[in-house]
């Protein structure tokens, strides 16, 4: 830079610079306006100079800027998550304080109970009754003896499968069991709910469902084979009914265990004579003999309920199911006696609470992270405790809901075919390793099978849909859902070394929306032609450069035309007419493009879509061929159709013949019904 160049810089770089006096004082100084023109080119100059050197900074700092952008995308999201954490935070605060409150009022409550307790009991049975007159078909609900209301509310049911809400319900909890009732559209008199399920407090286990936004305040009902979701009105709502919940079915079965405890006869004479002459020496034997049989009074055995209970609490699944097997290979020979019996019902009790933690182990709402493995320990010991169909259902649940949750948390990159790679390497993944897992853990229960393969199948929706809604629903080109459709399959082919073959499901949840892009891709190859045929000049085609004639021969023999050198001319001519060539190749690329995504039941749709884009084609040709009076054109065009009919179209045939498996008889029949002939160029015949 010369030295005026490097005084203009400083000057302009100073931090006292006044643009209007500087221009002010160029003025003055000036003789012309030829200096003003120099002096603004020397400006212009350092304008240029400086653009340029930024420009070089900037590639030559090109990769800490990406870095940069990186960390930045890193950062935002981890505050992301650092928000959600708060967020979490806050909400356990809030509940915190919500369970403060309400401890003081459950203990207001207990005393008010222990002051009036007869008054309390008809209060709630009032409250009941007053209620369940306003559910359709629940009039016989209070026919139980000693039912009353323990707690009432709104819930919103939503579908276990697409976790969409189904229809609004009313939830009355009573002291044994939970009645769910329907909101009535239509309302009469004072009904306002239908009823639609009772359920016993023991034939149910409740599971909290982790927040999942919009997916909030959610907790699941188990009731085998089936289970249903309910939303409360906030998380407030949704604490009280799972505390609840839990303390009445605990209440219950305190309840039930004094009540059998009460009912155990003191008297050791049989109230009833039995009429089965068999039976009369044993009648004639003393109860206390039979008792006597049974030696329980073993220390394991005397510890047993203790024990069982410390294995629950430690979480040691395995030697609590050791335990109980034990006991019942001890008592497997042994007589049933009232001792015995009421051992047994210890155990019981013991083994449902042993059910509800291996069932919540197995939940979704657990962590879903260490792959099917993880849940090996629960599922071996439900089992292990003749369960094997909760299992298999609380297993599948569980892979089910931990291939939806990755799924989700897949994030869409700008690049669909990127995207659809790490979809199916994650998806296919997880049902190979799941797959595998199920056969180890359930290799002698046959009978699941069938469940596991149902499950395949749903899941194989689940991945469907998200491959859809990216390559279908945002318009994709053919050639990009064609690949992803490919990847697709080969990963689907990895199934088979398991035994499990899933290709004829992919390929029918797949044919509807390839249906509609081959149908799109017609129509837009079809207007393109008629575009093109609208602005035919008929003439040959000068490529201009040996280059560009040489890239065209490629392609060509690329589509499988190997005998396209007999159309080319000197200095870069082709016989052929602009028109016909671009229709070749946009014909052939969408017939490689079709193969890629062709199974059986898209046979008659690629067939039609091709037999409809050479019929536009070979009309304009033959249109052109009668309304065209100039004999050298009329030959010109002659030549293009006897490329389409001699060259093109048994090309198409071949190659559509290699793909599928069977001749295309629709194009060979439009072939031979098109058959160009050779003409006097006065006629105005040209097709037969």
């Amino acid at each position: 830079m010369s030295e005026t160049g490097n005084r203009l810089r400083k000057l302009l770089e100073s931090q006292n610079f006044d643009p209007q006096n500087y221009v002010k004082q160029l003025s003055q100084q000036s003789d012309g306006d030829r200096d003003l023109q120099e002096h603004r080119q020397k400006i212009q100059n350092l304008a240029d100079e400086t653009a340029q050197n930024l420009k070089k900074n900037v590639y030559k700092n090109y990769r800490q800027f990406i870095e940069t952008a990186k960390e930045i995308s890193y950062l935002e999201s981890e505050m992301y998550q650092l928000s959600h954490i708060l967020t979490e935070q806050k909400s356990i605060m809030e509940s915190i304080t919500q369970a403060l409150i309400s401890t003081d009022k459950d203990e207001t409550s207990k005393e008010m109970q222990a002051a009036f307790p007869k008054e309390t009991e008809e209060l709630k049975q009032r409250t009941l009754t007053s209620l369940l007159e306003k559910v359709e078909g629940g009039k016989n609900i209070m026919d139980t003896p000693g039912r009353h209301l323990v707690y009432n509310g709104d819930l919103v049911e939503f579908d276990v499968d697409n976790m969409s809400p189904i229809q609004k319900v009313h939830a009355f909890l009573m002291n044994d069991c939970l009645l769910i009732a329907t909101w009535l559209p239509n309302r009469r008199g004072t009904v306002k709910y239908k009823y639609n399920a009772l359920y016993d407090l023991e034939s149910f286990a409740v599971v909290n469902v982790k927040d999942n936004p919009p997916m909030k305040d959610m907790f699941k009902i188990l009731m085998f084979p089936d289970s249903r979701i309910f939303q409360a009105e906030n998380s407030k709502i949704k604490k009280e009914w799972l505390e609840i919940l839990d303390e009445t079915k605990k209440n219950k079965v305190t309840k039930d265990r004094h009540k059998k405890e009460e009912e155990v006869p003191v008297s050791p004479v049989r109230a009833e004579v039995s009429t089965n002459p068999f039976d009369q020496e044993e009648e004639q034997q003393p109860a206390g003999e039979a008792e006597e049989s049974v030696d329980l009074s073993l220390e394991w055995i005397q510890e047993l309920p203790e024990d069982l209970d410390v294995c629950i609490a430690q979480r040691d699944f395995e030697g609590a199911v050791d335990l109980v097997d034990k006991l019942n290979e001890y008592l497997k020979e042994q007589p049933v006696n009232q001792r015995v019996k009421e051992l047994r019902l210890k155990v019981e009790e013991r083994l449902r609470q042993l059910t509800e933690v291996l069932v919540f182990e197995l939940s979704p709402d657990r962590s879903l992270r260490g792959g099917p493995k993880a849940t090996r320990r629960a599922v071996c010991q439900l089992i292990r405790l003749g369960q094997s169909t909760k299992a298999c259902e609380l297993f599948l649940k569980n892979r089910a809901a931990a291939v939806q949750t990755a799924i989700r948390q897949l994030r869409i990159e700008g690049a669909t075919l990127l995207y659809i790679h790490k979809l199916c390497n994650i998806f296919f993944t997880s049902l190979l390793e799941t797959a595998k897992e199920f056969e180890m853990d359930f290799a002698g229960n046959t009978g699941c099978y069938s469940a596991f393969v149902v499950w395949s199948k749903t899941t194989m929706r689940m991945f469907v849909d998200a491959f859809s809604k990216q390559v279908f629903d945002s318009k994709e080109s053919l050639s990009t859902a064609a690949e992803c459709v490919k990847k697709a399959k080969e990963h689907c082919q990895q199934l088979t070394e398991i035994g499990l073959d899933l290709t004829f499901t992919l390929q029918s949840l797949l044919v509807k929306d390839i249906k509609a892009a081959l149908q799109s891709y017609n129509d837009i190859i079809i207007e393109a032609t008629k575009h093109r045929n609208s602005e035919e000049m008929w003439r040959k085609m000068n490529l201009m450069t040996p280059e560009a004639l040489t890239k065209l021969k490629d392609e060509m023999r690329s589509c499988g035309i190997a005998s396209f050198d007999q159309y080319t001319g000197d200095d870069c001519w082709v016989n052929l007419s602009y028109t016909i060539v671009a229709f070749t190749k946009q014909m052939m690329s969408f017939l490689e493009e079709g193969l890629k995504l062709y199974f059986p039941e898209l046979h008659m749709v690629l067939l039609e879509s091709l037999r409809e884009i050479i019929l536009v084609a070979v009309q304009h040709v033959d249109y052109s061929l009668r309304c065209e009076q100039d004999p050298e054109k009329k030959a010109f065009i002659m030549q293009n159709a006897s490329f389409l009919h001699d060259t093109v179209l048994p090309v198409v045939e071949r190659r559509f013949e290699e793909g599928v498996g069977k001749p295309a008889k629709q194009l060979q029949d439009l072939r031979k019904s098109t058959r160009p002939v050779r003409i006097n160029p006065e006629s105005t015949t040209s097709m037969v």
